[in-house]
């Protein structure tokens, strides 16, 4: 029996100006177009269009409050997420893993360094996200980690291509809690 070598670790840290056109890249592949059908995270049937640009993500780290993680292993970019720090809770978004490396574990691991980041680093018990409804088997996925489902829906901005273009009507995202104690 052959034993496969365990994948190389991986390190965190915060992105800066520099990260922008690779976050996009990887984004992008995450959710858009037919790459993102290598993982299981596509948005491709429900939205098509940009998932993200370089204004909104340079936005996003110059948010106070806010650090966009860069998941690298052996150097090279794999994964990514927004910890952000609101009143009286964490914010989890802009999650990504490079389409081929999901499935592995890997997500698992950015979530779980996430919630540390929130709970230890900036004392929050609670760590909030939204998914689109629609996203069953994404849901399903943060539930068995914890994470509820509140029932609280906000509407998919239709009107808004920053968003991606919507290819059915009915888009809401919900919130989803999970409490950090």
């Amino acid at each position: 029996m052959t034993t496969l070598p365990a994948p190389a670790p991986i390190a965190f840290r915060p992105s800066g100006p520099a990260d922008v056109p690779a976050l996009v890249a990887l984004v992008e592949s995450a959710y858009r177009g037919d790459s993102s059908r290598a993982g299981w995270t596509t948005e491709a049937d429900l939205l098509q269009g940009r998932r993200t640009d370089p204004d909104s993500l340079r936005e996003v780290m110059e948010t106070p409050g806010t650090v966009l993680l860069a998941v690298e292993r052996e150097g090279e970019l794999v994964a990514c997420c927004q910890v952000a720090r609101r009143e009286g809770h964490g914010y989890f978004g802009m999650f990504a893993v490079r389409p081929g490396l999901q499935g592995a574990g890997l997500g698992k691991a950015v979530l779980a360094e996430a919630e540390r980041m929130a709970r230890e680093d900036w004392g929050v018990t609670e760590l909030h996200m939204t998914v689109i409804s629609a996203r069953e088997e994404l849901i399903a996925f943060y539930e068995r980690r914890g994470y509820r489902r509140t029932g609280e829906l906000t509407p998919f901005p239709y009107d808004d291509e920053r968003f991606g273009l919507p290819q059915r009507p009915g888009l809401a995202f919900e919130l989803l809690v999970k409490p950090l104690v």
